[in-house]
């Protein structure tokens, strides 16, 4: 976005700095003559639109083609931005095709009752009974995928299947999405499957305020013993930036009514929730709480209470790759029992294993499905995950410094070239600052900081960027645009695929500031 006359005054600034005749010595007389001409070279390209063009969008790759495409270079940058758009159209058309979200889960029920509640006289005689027996008694299988057919119309096609000790089915579903407005959609449903007949559905949603929507579901379910319809209505409203309230209406097989508020922040979320309807009425209340750690861990815990019985839940979940999220919670209930359900996000996929332990109120189950999970899941991270994120992370940095080892070596000594060219100028940058009281770095420093302990056997790796920093200063202003500083005169990578700040040590009107910034972040300093 920068202007001509701001590239003027850069190209100015930096001829004055490396000009060949501003230096004596032979080596920095070469140095400066190979600074020179890479900045004239940039100069050139970027004070010419079409140049400047072609290489906003094809970059270095862009100036050098030949043959036929060097008709392509004769256009005027508006009929290159036109053409570079309609690229970028087709290429998110194609992307949208590609694009099928796939979306899936995998639930193993697992009977374990038998490690609390066993029956000794039943199993008195019969061979192998002194070893508890654990199974398998459920199993469900769901998957989905989206087909963009339009820019607005999605088919999404879904299945499942499901089985339980022994016996199961399975159905299929098809449904047609219409985004209508930005203000709503409708989607049909049509299903079959082997428990039941086809199904047709009919789903709207709509926004009725910036604050409130509204979604409807119909659906027709045909069976051997008729029709059954089905109507579902849910209207929302924004309480405040946070929360949300919910009113739910279901008539059909199990007809209810429901209200609900839900709480979001960025440390918590609070649900609670009443249900009236035939033939579960209950009250619910929930509360998560999200530590503010990089494993983006949270604890939760749930009081379920109705004409069913009761129930009490608490568990907490955490991250534990980059695209893995694993959960476990304990649910303790009347007449329920004691069950452990433990659920792996990976990606769009779950997995859910229900671990079913007794039907009593046991302490030692309680007690058993609290700590084993614990002690597992610490274990396995401190000999297992941890080293192996850290080996991987190690390998992705060491194949991304070999691939750039060249480019970062030409870099720095072009870096150092560039440091030793601006002493002259920096000397009497500071000659006037300090003449005006004004603004001198004493200390700068690029790279990578460490400054937590669980970090202390990390490497710090830092280069001293104090005279590249004060020739940037002019008129008592350093001002640094939201960039990679690794692309600053006399700056260069030190610490490939890492983290890295920027740290100030600076005076201004004789008082001592120090200011840090991400490599990423704009500086402006003084500070007000």
């Amino acid at each position: 976005q920068a202007t001509q006359e701001e590239l003027k005054a850069a190209y100015r600034r930096l001829c004055m700095l490396y000009h060949p005749d501003k230096h004596r010595d032979p080596e920095l007389k070469t140095q400066a003559e190979r600074l020179f001409n890479l900045v004239h070279q940039a100069y050139e390209v970027l004070s010419d639109p079409q140049t400047r063009a072609i290489y906003d969008i094809y970059g270095r790759r862009g100036l050098e083609m030949e043959g036929w495409e060097v008709v392509e270079r004769k256009r005027t940058a508006a009929e290159i931005r036109e053409e570079f758009e309609r690229l970028q159209r087709e290429r998110e058309e194609r992307r949208l095709q590609q694009r099928t979200n796939p979306k899936g889960t995998i639930s193993v029920g697992i009977d374990a009752t038998d490690l609390f509640d066993r029956y000794d006289e039943e199993y008195e005689d019969v061979p192998g009974s002194s070893f508890p027996q654990i199974e398998i008694n459920k199993m469900h299988i769901s998957q989905s995928i989206e087909a963009p057919l339009t820019a607005t119309d999605t088919a999404i096609l879904s299945g499942n299947l499901s089985t339980q000790n022994g016996n199961g089915g399975g159905s299929i579903n098809l449904a047609l999405r219409r985004v209508t407005s930005a203000k709503g959609w409708g989607e049909l449903e049509f299903g079959a499957g082997d428990l039941h007949g086809p199904l047709f559905g009919l789903k709207i949603f709509r926004n009725l305020t910036p604050r409130c929507f509204i979604t409807t579901n119909c659906a027709l379910q045909f069976s051997s013993r008729g029709v059954r319809p089905g109507l579902t209505t849910v209207l929302a409203r924004n309480l405040d930036k946070n929360t949300m309230g919910y009113l739910q209406w279901r008539w059909g097989i199990q007809s209810a009514m429901n209200t609900s508020i839900v709480r979001d922040t960025k440390t918590s979320h609070f649900t609670v929730a009443l249900q009236l309807g035939i033939p579960h009425s209950f009250m619910m209340v929930s509360y998560q709480h999200k530590f503010q750690d990089e494993d983006q861990t949270r604890v939760k815990g749930s009081l379920k209470a109705g004409f069913f019985g009761t129930i009490v839940e608490y568990g907490a979940e955490r991250k534990i790759s980059r695209h893995s999220v694993l959960g476990a919670t304990v649910s303790v209930g009347v007449p329920q029992g004691v069950s452990l359900k433990i659920k792996l996000n990976r990606a769009s996929q779950t997995y859910f294993f229900p671990v079913h332990l007794t039907d009593q109120l046991l302490p030692s189950a309680v007690f058993y499905a609290t700590v084993g999970p614990l002690v597992i899941y610490f274990a396995m991270h401190r000999l297992v995950i941890k080293p192996y994120l850290r080996a991987q992370k190690e390998r992705e940095l060491e194949k991304q410094r070999e691939s750039t080892a060249s480019d970062i070596l030409q870099k720095k000594q072009e870096a150092e070239a560039a440091v030793r060219l601006m002493q002259e100028s920096v000397r009497r940058i500071i000659e006037a600052e300090e003449a005006r009281m004004g603004l001198i770095i004493v200390n700068a420093w690029y790279g990578k900081f460490v400054n937590d302990n669980s970090r202390k056997n990390e490497k710090v790796k830092v280069i001293d960027v104090t005279v590249p920093l004060q020739c940037l200063v002019k008129d008592s202003k350093l001002i640094l645009t939201e960039a990679s500083k690794a692309g600053l005169p006399g700056f260069y990578d030190p610490c490939v695929g890492e983290e890295k700040s920027l740290k100030v040590l600076y005076q201004f009107r004789g008082v001592l500031h120090q200011v840090m910034s991400a490599d990423n972040e704009a500086l402006r300093i003084p500070k007000q």
